[in-house]
C-alpha cells in the first residue's frame, strides 16, 4: 500500500506540473540559441585555449573568459568581490624506473598505471598473491614489507553480475585500504581490461606527468607513507605468477571458488622519485540573488567543469590540442547560455524567486577537485542549496545512439531520483512540457559498471545530501581524444539539452517549495 500511494502521488504531481507551459519560462528558454552557443564554444574549445588543462595557461584563459561573461551578464561576483574561488592544488610529479618483474621490464602508461605520490624503492625477492583480496584470502597472510598481487575485480557472487572494470569501486577501495593497513611494500592491482585503455593512449599519460590533488594542510600534510599502487595489465600479472606454472587468467578462475593466497618466488624491482609543487586553479562563480524575501537565501546551482586534458604530449603528433569541445566545453557553453536567459529575465523584472549560482568547476578531469573544494568550503551553505543541475557533455550523439532513428532527441538523465522524488518529477515535467526528449535512465544506477554517477561534479553535491541531476550525452569515439572538436558538435541538440536544464531550473527557482530530500545519499558500491 505504501509503495502504491507514493506512485499515485508522483503521478498526480507529474500530471499537475505538466498541465501547461509557463509562457514566461518559454520566452526566456528560447533565448538559448545555436548562434550564441557556437560563439562561446568556438572560443572555449579553440587551439588558443590549449585544451584548458588545470593549472596551465589555457585553463586560466577559460576562467577569465567565463568570468568576463558573468560580469557582462550582470551577475554578482560572490567571492569577496571576485568571480574566482581559489582552489589550492598541488602537483605530485614522479619519475619511475621500469617495473621489473621476474627479469621482465614494464613501463608506466604502457603496461600499468601508477597511483601515488611518495618516494619508494622496491627490491623484493618474492610476490604474495592474495586472489580477490577478501578478508578470508588476506587472513593469516603476511604482506608487511612485501609486494602484493591482487585481482582488481569484484569477486563473483551467486545471482550477481560482478563489476570487472579496472576502475576502483568503493568495495575495492576498502580492500586496498585493508591491505595498506598491513604496510605492504607495493600493491599490484591486476586487471586485464586496463590494457585496452593503455593501448588507446599509446604509452603517454593524457593528463601530463603529474598527479594533481587538493593541497593538504596541518596534520593532513604529513608525508604519505602508503604503499604505491600500480594498476597492471595481464602481462605484468602473468610475469609475477610465472613461477607457479599457471597464468593469471587460470589463477583468477580458480580464485572464484577457492582461496588462492600464496607466496611466489618472483623478484620485483622499481624506484619511484616524487616531487611536489603548488598549482594555480580557480572555480568561477557568478551569482544572481533571488527576488523573493522569503526564498532568496535558498540557492539553486548550475554547474559544469571548464577544464579538459590539455595538450597532446606526443611529440610526433600533428594535432597538439585536445580541444574538449564536448567534454566539457559543451556543458560550459550550456551554463553561459542558461545564465544569459536568467539574466534577461532579471533585467525584464522577471528574475527568479530563489537565488541562482552559476558554477564553473576546475579540476574535474583530475578527480572532481574543484567541486570537492567548493562543497567542502561552500560560498553559500549547502543546507540552503536546493539542487545542483550539472551539465557534462551535451554536444554530441553518444555511441549507443549513433545509429538509432531517435539519436538526435535524447539525453541521459542521471541521479534525479537518487535523493529526491520531487526533483525527478520536476525534471520529467520540464521535459514533457517543453523539450520532449527521450530521458534515458540507463546509467541512473549507483551500481552502473561505468560509475557515471560518481564521475562528474554533481557527485560532490550529492554526497552532502544535495539533490542533483546530471545531464550527459554518453561517451563516443572522440571521448578524451584529439577528435573532440567544435566541428563535430550538434549545436541544435546542445541547445535543446541546455534548455531542458533551464526549464528544470526555472521551476526549481520559482516554485513555492524546494524539492524534498526523501532518500539517503548513495555511495560507490563494490
Amino acid at each position: 500500500m505504501k509503495k502504491l500511494s507514493v506512485l499515485i502521488t508522483g503521478l498526480a504531481f507529474s500530471a499537475a506540473a505538466c498541465a501547461q507551459q509557463n509562457p514566461t519560462a518559454l520566452k526566456y528558454g528560447n533565448i538559448i540559441n545555436v548562434t550564441d552557443a557556437k560563439k562561446h564554444l568556438s572560443i572555449l574549445a579553440s587551439d588558443e585555449f590549449e585544451g584548458r588543462e588545470t593549472g596551465k595557461p589555457g585553463a586560466e584563459k577559460a576562467a577569465n573568459y567565463i568570468a568576463a561573461e558573468f560580469k557582462r551578464l550582470g551577475l554578482q561576483a560572490p567571492v569577496n568581490g571576485s568571480y574566482f574561488l581559489d582552489v589550492p592544488l598541488t602537483q605530485n610529479s614522479v619519475t619511475l624506473t621500469p617495473l621489473t618483474i621476474g627479469g621482465q621490464a614494464f613501463t608506466n602508461w604502457k603496461d600499468f598505471v601508477y597511483q601515488g605520490s611518495t618516494d619508494a624503492k622496491v627490491n623484493a625477492a618474492d610476490i604474495v598473491f592474495v586472489g580477490y583480496g577478501t578478508a578470508d584470502e588476506l587472513a593469516g597472510v603476511d604482506i608487511t614489507g612485501k609486494v602484493v598481487l591482487w585481482i582488481n575485480e569484484d569477486k563473483p557472487e551467486a545471482g550477481k553480475t560482478p563489476n570487472t572494470s579496472y576502475r576502483m569501486t568503493e568495495g575495492r577501495r576498502a580492500i586496498v585500504k585493508a591491505m595498506q593497513e598491513k604496510k605492504p611494500l607495493l600493491i599490484l592491482a591486476a586487471n586485464e581490461g586496463v590494457a585496452t585503455v593503455l593501448a588507446r593512449f599509446k604509452g603517454v599519460n593524457p593528463s601530463g606527468s603529474g598527479q594533481i590533488s587538493i593541497k593538504k594542510t596541518g596534520a593532513d600534510a604529513a608525508k604519505n607513507t602508503a604503499a604505491p599502487l600500480f594498476i597492471v595489465n595481464g602481462a605484468v600479472a602473468d610475469a609475477a605468477l610465472k613461477a607457479t606454472g599457471k597464468t593469471f587468467a587460470e589463477l583468477k578462475e580458480a580464485a572464484k571458488t577457492a582461496k588462492q593466497s600464496q607466496v611466489v618466488k618472483t623478484a620485483a624491482d622499481v624506484t619511484i622519485t616524487a616531487t611536489t609543487k603548488d598549482v594555480k586553479a580557480v572555480d568561477v562563480l557568478g551569482f544572481m540573488p533571488g527576488k523573493d524575501a522569503k526564498l532568496k537565501n535558498e540557492v539553486l546551482v548550475f554547474s559544469a567543469h571548464y577544464d579538459h586534458i590539455g595538450l597532446n604530449p606526443d611529440p610526433n603528433a600533428k594535432d597538439k590540442v585536445n580541444n574538449g569541445a564536448d567534454d566539457d566545453g559543451s556543458g560550459t557553453t550550456g551554463i553561459l547560455e542558461i545564465a544569459r536567459a536568467f539574466s534577461k529575465a532579471q533585467k525584464d523584472g522577471k528574475g527568479p524567486r530563489r537565488s541562482v549560482l552559476f558554477l564553473g568547476n576546475v579540476g574535474e578531469e583530475k578527480g572532481l577537485l574543484g567541486s570537492e573544494w567548493y562543497t567542502d568550503h561552500p560560498v553559500y551553505p549547502l543546507e540552503n542549496t536546493i539542487a545542483d543541475l550539472n551539465i557534462d557533455m551535451i554536444g554530441r550523439v553518444g555511441e549507443e545512439y549513433i545509429n538509432k532513428p531517435d539519436s538526435a532527441n535524447y539525453v541521459y538523465s542521471i541521479g534525479s531520483a537518487m535523493l529526491s522524488t520531487d526533483l525527478h518529477n520536476i525534471g520529467e515535467a520540464a521535459n514533457n512540457n517543453y523539450t520532449k526528449m527521450k530521458l534515458d535512465y540507463k546509467y541512473d544506477d549507483p551500481n552502473d559498471p561505468n560509475q557515471f554517477y560518481y564521475r562528474s561534479d554533481h557527485y560532490n553535491f550529492a554526497k552532502h545530501g544535495v539533490p542533483i541531476i546530471f545531464y550527459f550525452n554518453g561517451v563516443h569515439a572522440d571521448y578524451h581524444g584529439l577528435g573532440d572538436e567544435v566541428s563535430k558538435i550538434n549545436f541544435p541538440l546542445l541547445v535543446k539539452r541546455a534548455q531542458l536544464a533551464f526549464y528544470t531550473g526555472w521551476e526549481l527557482a520559482n516554485r513555492d517549495a524546494r524539492p524534498v530530500v526523501d532518500k539517503k545519499p548513495a555511495t560507490p558500491t563494490k
